[in-house]
């Protein structure tokens, strides 16, 4: 009767820190500012670990890990991140994506990046797949700040692409 106790106890605790360890959603936060003085988007991405290092990974002849020594960890997130992430004027001209670096946090990663802009700009043309290839259920959510103006969108499977207006 110990041994059945020691087993289940030990079944509970192994399945409870399995379940912590994942997270029940998908989700990205990017906080988007408007910076007309200095004629840029700021771009900040914030997104869990092992979601994001899971679609670095895809492709790659062995996983990805963020935290490894050498420029592999930037140059695969800027190479995703200029895939998933297109900025446009409202017209549908390009606008070209930096990505400036990585920051590590508790359970994720900040990714920053700036976007130049021609000029004042009234918004931008936004489309926004992070993660929509890996996880079904992603849902990217932007906070925009334009001066005194603050607005938020989501983006998921099958709205990928929205007019963001300053």
């Amino acid at each position: 009767m110990r041994f059945f106790l020691a087993v289940l106890v030990s079944l509970t605790l192994l399945a409870t820190s399995v379940a912590g360890a994942l997270h029940a959603y998908h989700s990205s936060l990017m906080e988007l500012r408007y910076n007309a003085s200095k004629k840029q988007l700021e771009v900040s991405v914030k997104v869990f670990t092992d979601d994001f290092e899971k679609a670095l990974s895809r492709g790659q002849a062995t996983s990805v890990s963020l935290s490894e020594a050498g420029p592999r960890p930037l140059a695969l997130t800027t190479a995703y991140l200029q895939r998933t992430l297109k900025f446009s004027t409202a017209a549908g001209a390009p606008l070209p994506l930096q990505v400036l670096g990585l920051q590590e946090e508790k359970d994720g990663y900040w990714l920053y990046c700036k976007v130049p802009l021609p000029g004042p700009m009234p918004g931008v043309q936004l489309r926004q797949a992070m993660l929509l290839d890996v996880f079904g259920d992603q849902m990217n959510i932007v906070n925009i700040e334009a001066g005194e103006k603050k607005q938020s969108a989501l983006f998921r499977d099958g709205h990928e692409q929205e007019l963001l207006s300053f």
